[in-house]
């Protein structure tokens, strides 16, 4: 995944853009970089690999680095960036957020505009924000090359541009489906992927831009270079899974639909007379808690912390390159408290199930901690479909779901052909996958909550609700 935060002011904005990008960490694991313009400096850079070691550690004496009026800051999931570019548009540095699946036909098309190479990272691959401006450099202006960008890629992108002149373009993805925030202050305005970010530094709201919607940004004035349209299809699981619980996205908070998802997944239960003997409701940490306070409110079962990650020295499971050393990490994080545990009839509420593989591992957890009995309930409907619009998901095929390979087991690939049974709690094969995983997984039941009640619990339309990785339509 990844995130961006920019600012332009007549005062000097390093410090706020270093403050407010590092409040998108939740979003990006990998590389960490900035970007600024100052008028005897020009354009300056700073990258760093933030794997091992937060945005913060690596960025915090970066006025000492870089100064600047305006600046843009990243944390990616993948590429390098910023970078820069110097092009018949002028001197530049771009970030981006989303992922492009077209990318090498687009860079065999697009050779011949960047003088017929473009600078490979060690996989071979080019740099997604080299190959944006390279496509945006075909026109004769940013916005025009925005729009041929955004016609010509699958996938998704999202665009911030840092001038030589000390402007900010920044362009939200054709379909809206990731959000980009401007906010205000006596001295300019910012941008960026989380609202929460600017308001922590004495900016308030200014606009949220719709979808495909592209503008220009100094600091006295906030002026649309291209409209938005009217389609839009914004990703459901901003609410459900990796979006902060502060932020909210199309006047939607994070926080309190995971309350309302929590709620009716309770209900549901209840119909079906699942749940009576429970003795706490608990959340798999951390986006996972708010689901389990909704869940337990409309019960009334107890909510509990049967157990605690410890993070002040490992804030990060994924941290060692090797896979067995970050599954051992994963589960020293895992501080039990007995006494919620031993003896206990437990109800877990998860943000969603992927793989099961960490899932499962904690189950094992609780019962070798004494629990009679682990249920778990997942905050969003099976998944059916790995993302195609977004990098947030690692799965490398649709057959590493957990959903997908249980029905494969039961019934062989034709079961494709019966998805949508197979999400439904009523039917017999909606059951028949349920029953299977929870054997695999060792859980004592498993639910999903359905696709109506997350939309519900969005509290949007529908048709501007992007559900792809549930029912394939995106």
């Amino acid at each position: 995944m990844g995130g961006f935060f920019g600012a332009t002011s007549a005062k000097d904005v390093i410090l706020d853009v270093f403050f407010g990008t590092d409040y998108h960490s939740h979003l990006g694991t990998c590389r960490g970089g900035m970007a600024a313009y100052d008028p005897e400096k020009g354009l300056q850079r700073k990258i760093h690999n933030i794997e091992n070691s937060p945005f913060r550690t690596k960025f915090e004496n970066i006025q000492n680095d870089m100064a600047g009026c305006a600046a843009i800051g990243c944390i990616s999931d993948t590429d390098p960036q910023p970078i820069l570019i110097r092009s018949k548009l002028g001197t530049y540095a771009i970030c981006t957020i989303g992922i492009i699946n077209n990318a090498e036909e687009l860079v065999d098309k697009h050779l011949g505009c960047s003088g017929g190479y473009f600078s490979a990272m060690n996989c071979g691959k080019v740099n997604s924000n080299e190959l944006i401006a390279a496509m945006i450099n075909k026109k004769e202006d940013f916005a025009s090359g925005i729009k041929y960008v955004q016609e010509c890629i699958k996938g998704t992108a999202s665009i911030l541009i840092l001038t030589e002149k000390g402007d900010i373009i920044a362009a939200r993805d054709k379909f809206g489906r990731l959000p980009i925030c401007i906010g205000k202050n006596r001295n300019g305005y910012c941008v960026s992927f989380e609202s929460f970010a600017y308001k922590k530094l004495g900016y308030d709201d200014f606009k949220e831009l719709g979808p495909g919607e592209i503008v220009n940004i100094s600091h006295d004035n906030v002026s649309i270079l291209a409209k938005p349209q009217e389609e839009m299809k914004i990703c459901a699981f901003l609410w459900s899974y990796y979006g902060y619980p502060t932020s909210c996205y199309e006047g939607k908070n994070v926080e309190i639909m995971r309350y309302i998802n929590g709620e009716i997944m309770a209900e549901n239960d209840a119909k079906s007379n699942n749940g009576a003997e429970i003795d706490y409701v608990a959340g798999v940490p951390d986006s996972g808690t708010p689901h389990a306070i909704g869940y337990a409110n409309k019960s009334k079962i107890p909510f509990a912390r049967p157990f605690i990650k410890y993070t002040p020295t490992w804030p990060r499971s994924f941290m060692p390159e090797n896979q067995s050393e970050r599954n051992r990490i994963a589960k020293m994080k895992l501080i039990p408290v007995n006494e919620l545990i031993t003896g206990k009839k437990l109800l877990f509420v998860d943000d969603s199930v992927v793989r099961g593989t960490q899932l499962r591992e904690t189950v094992e957890f609780l019962y070798e901690n004494g629990a009679k009995e682990v249920h778990i309930r997942s905050a969003c409907p099976p998944i059916m479909y790995g993302c195609k619009y977004l990098n947030f998901s690692r799965a490398t095929s649709d057959m590493e779901l957990i959903a997908r390979s249980t029905i494969v087991e039961i019934e062989d690939k034709k079961g494709f052909d019966y998805l949508e049974e197979y999400a439904d709690r009523e039917t017999k094969r909606g059951k028949e996958m349920r029953n299977k995983i929870c054997k695999k997984l060792h859980f004592s039941s498993l639910e999903f909550q359905s696709l109506d009640g997350i939309i519900k619990a969005i509290g949007l339309n529908p048709c501007k609700v992007c559900t792809y990785c549930w029912n394939g339509k995106g």
